[in-house]
């Protein structure tokens, strides 16, 4: 945005789309104290972003001052100008981190914080993008082209001379002239759109002159000890190397020597760690049971020479090594996580049966001694997923943006007052839970319920629990009963009408096995009080197919989608249908 103004005072609002209270957000262009000053602001002080001029304005005469916002919420992306000419800057608060639109109205010499305009103010101007500096320039030229066009050509000013060009490629120059500057001017506005949609990260970067760090005496920060350097411990025998090849004696290592030495196959640590969580996804426990510490505080592996061994494998076959128990002409790359999980579930130690006599519970109910193979409940984004595949509406596609399932309705309404959750509607309603929107403070009901780890702090070994609510949770969540309603529509048309046959279809579904004489008795049972009462209550089926977005099967009958819904409820919230086992 730019303007011309003639302040006849040191401070006052020269354009402001900002509230008047304490509280204000938005963004005014002011001045203070003589200074051409930026305020965008979601919060004062901590998510503001306030920059001023080095040097006061002149008073008591016409200014051009323009101001530019590359949108990327850094004191960085501002530029202030001062008749066509960037000016030096002063941040004063570099702290933006939310968008600052404001519902106020904008207002010229008036809003914000600061006192109103004394002076006037002309030729206002809005733009809605970035411009470039020439562009800026041009914007501070008083006269117009024909006045320019009067003044003899050694007096006119490089921006009076620039906008006289601006004015001849746009409406006087030949026609193949135009249209290359035309093409010119689209090929600019499509770069800037390419950058601008890339999107940010914050990043690190090392000090140019470092801090120094002691040791704090009994941890207290004002009883600084002896000072200490970055490296790691000499326990490892394996030292950092120099932050640069031409580096001298005392140079410090660097954040990329650190991430080398991590990453260095004669690092006994990393590998070792990597294949223990692993073996913690896939075994229920590591075999480092502590995998969040493998210091002296952590627990001793219950079987090093296999951590040993897997490790090694993991990190694929070094300088003239060929990769254990395998053929000699065969080639891995290093740390090669497929085959790493390859060989765990193919192993005869995962294919061992999970039931465990009274005897074998007693001498090792921790499972520590690997006698049986593993049992524990599926994670809540599994539980999810597993669900939603047997009934047929998973949609694998890898990648993409979060997703926002199902959830209660206002839930954000009470817990968060500027932002809404808009729910996600067709195939998004269905990707793994993996993608699921978290917001760290409104935590979705669902992975909560099933132990989730929370966005707090960093959680490598997740807590497993078995409550009533998690069995409600798969009996009414929509996500569930929707998934169920669809194995329904499955089962029902699987290719018969024997009764015996659906159920085992829709047994198999989900527990992959076959139903047992005393099962199938209980599901027939079963389905045929629903059946009875939804023939009684139609109505009720009918809300049952309105479960959910995706379409119901019209060709079906309701009563029967009904009953077969509740028996398909019934499977999926069956143990083996949220444990491994």
């Amino acid at each position: 945005m730019s303007a011309w103004i003639f302040a006849e005072q040191k401070s006052g609002t020269i354009l402001s789309r900002m509230s008047d209270d304490a509280n204000a957000d938005g963004y005014n262009l002011c001045l203070d104290n003589g200074k051409l000053q930026l305020n965008l602001t979601k919060r004062w002080l901590d998510d503001a972003l306030r920059v001023e001029t080095d040097v006061a304005i002149p008073i008591g005469k016409w200014v051009h001052v323009a101001v530019t916002y590359d949108g990327s919420r850094f004191a960085s992306g501002v530029r202030l100008f001062v008749n066509g000419k960037g000016i030096a800057e002063r941040v004063i608060l570099d702290e933006l981190n939310q968008a600052f639109a404001s519902k106020d109205v904008f207002r010229l010499g008036y809003g914000g914080l600061t006192p109103p305009f004394r002076g006037r103010i002309d030729d206002v101007r809005l733009f809605d993008r970035q411009l470039i500096d020439n562009e800026v320039e041009v914007l501070s030229v008083p006269e117009s082209v024909s006045q320019i066009a009067t003044i003899p050509l050694e007096k006119q000013t490089a921006q009076q001379r620039f906008k006289l060009r601006l004015c001849f490629l746009a409406d006087h120059a030949p026609p193949a002239i135009r249209e290359t500057n035309q093409q010119l001017e689209d090929l600019k506005d499509q770069s800037y759109r390419f950058f601008d949609a890339f999107p940010t990260t914050m990043i690190m970067r090392e000090l140019r002159t470092p801090r120094p760090t002691h040791v704090l005496v009994r941890g207290a920060y004002d009883r600084p000890g002896v000072q200490v350097f970055p490296n790691v411990p000499t326990a490892f025998r394996l030292p950092l190397a120099k932050a640069a090849q031409n580096a001298s004696d005392d140079a410090r290592p660097s954040r990329l020597e650190f991430a080398h030495w991590l990453m260095d196959q004669r690092n006994p640590l990393t590998a070792r760690v990597t294949v223990n969580r692993f073996w913690q996804q896939i075994y229920g426990q590591g075999l480092v049971k502590t995998v969040d510490d493998f210091g002296s505080q952590g627990d001793w592996p219950s079987h090093p020479e296999l951590l040993d061994w897997l490790a090694v494998e993991f990190l694929g076959p070094a300088d003239g090594r060929e990769p254990m128990a395998v053929g000699r002409h065969s080639k891995f790359p290093k740390w090669d996580v497929k085959r790493l999980v390859r060989t765990l579930v193919t192993s005869a130690t995962y294919s061992q049966s999970s039931h465990v006599s009274a005897e074998l519970l007693a001498r090792d109910p921790d499972n520590r001694l690997l006698a049986r193979g593993p049992r524990s409940r599926l994670s809540a984004e599994m539980v999810r997923d597993q669900a939603l595949a047997a009934s047929g509406l998973l949609v694998e596609q890898l990648g993409g943006p979060s997703i926002k399932p199902y959830q209660p309705d206002g839930l954000w309404d009470d817990l968060q007052s500027t932002e809404k959750y808009v729910q996600d509607h067709g195939p998004a309603l269905y990707r793994r839970g993996m993608y699921v929107f978290w917001k760290r403070t409104i935590a979705p009901p669902m992975m909560v319920t099933f132990d989730a780890a929370g966005r707090e702090t960093c959680i490598v070994r997740e807590t497993r629990t078995n409550t009533p609510l998690q069995a409600l949770t798969l009996l009414n969540e929509v996500s569930f009963v929707e998934a169920a309603r669809k194995l329904a529509e499955r089962t029902l048309v699987s290719g018969s009408a024997d009764l015996d046959h659906r159920l085992r279809f829709a047994f198999r579904a989900v527990l992959t096995r076959e139903p047992n004489d005393r099962e199938l008795t209980v599901l027939r049972r079963g389905l045929e009080r629903h059946l009875a009462n939804y023939r009684e209550h139609p109505a009720e089926a009918a809300a049952v197919l309105r479960t959910g977005e995706s379409a119901a099967d019209t060709s079906l009958d309701p009563v029967e989608v009904a009953a077969w819904t509740a028996i398909s409820g019934l499977i999926l919230n069956l143990d083996e249908a949220v444990t491994k086992e």
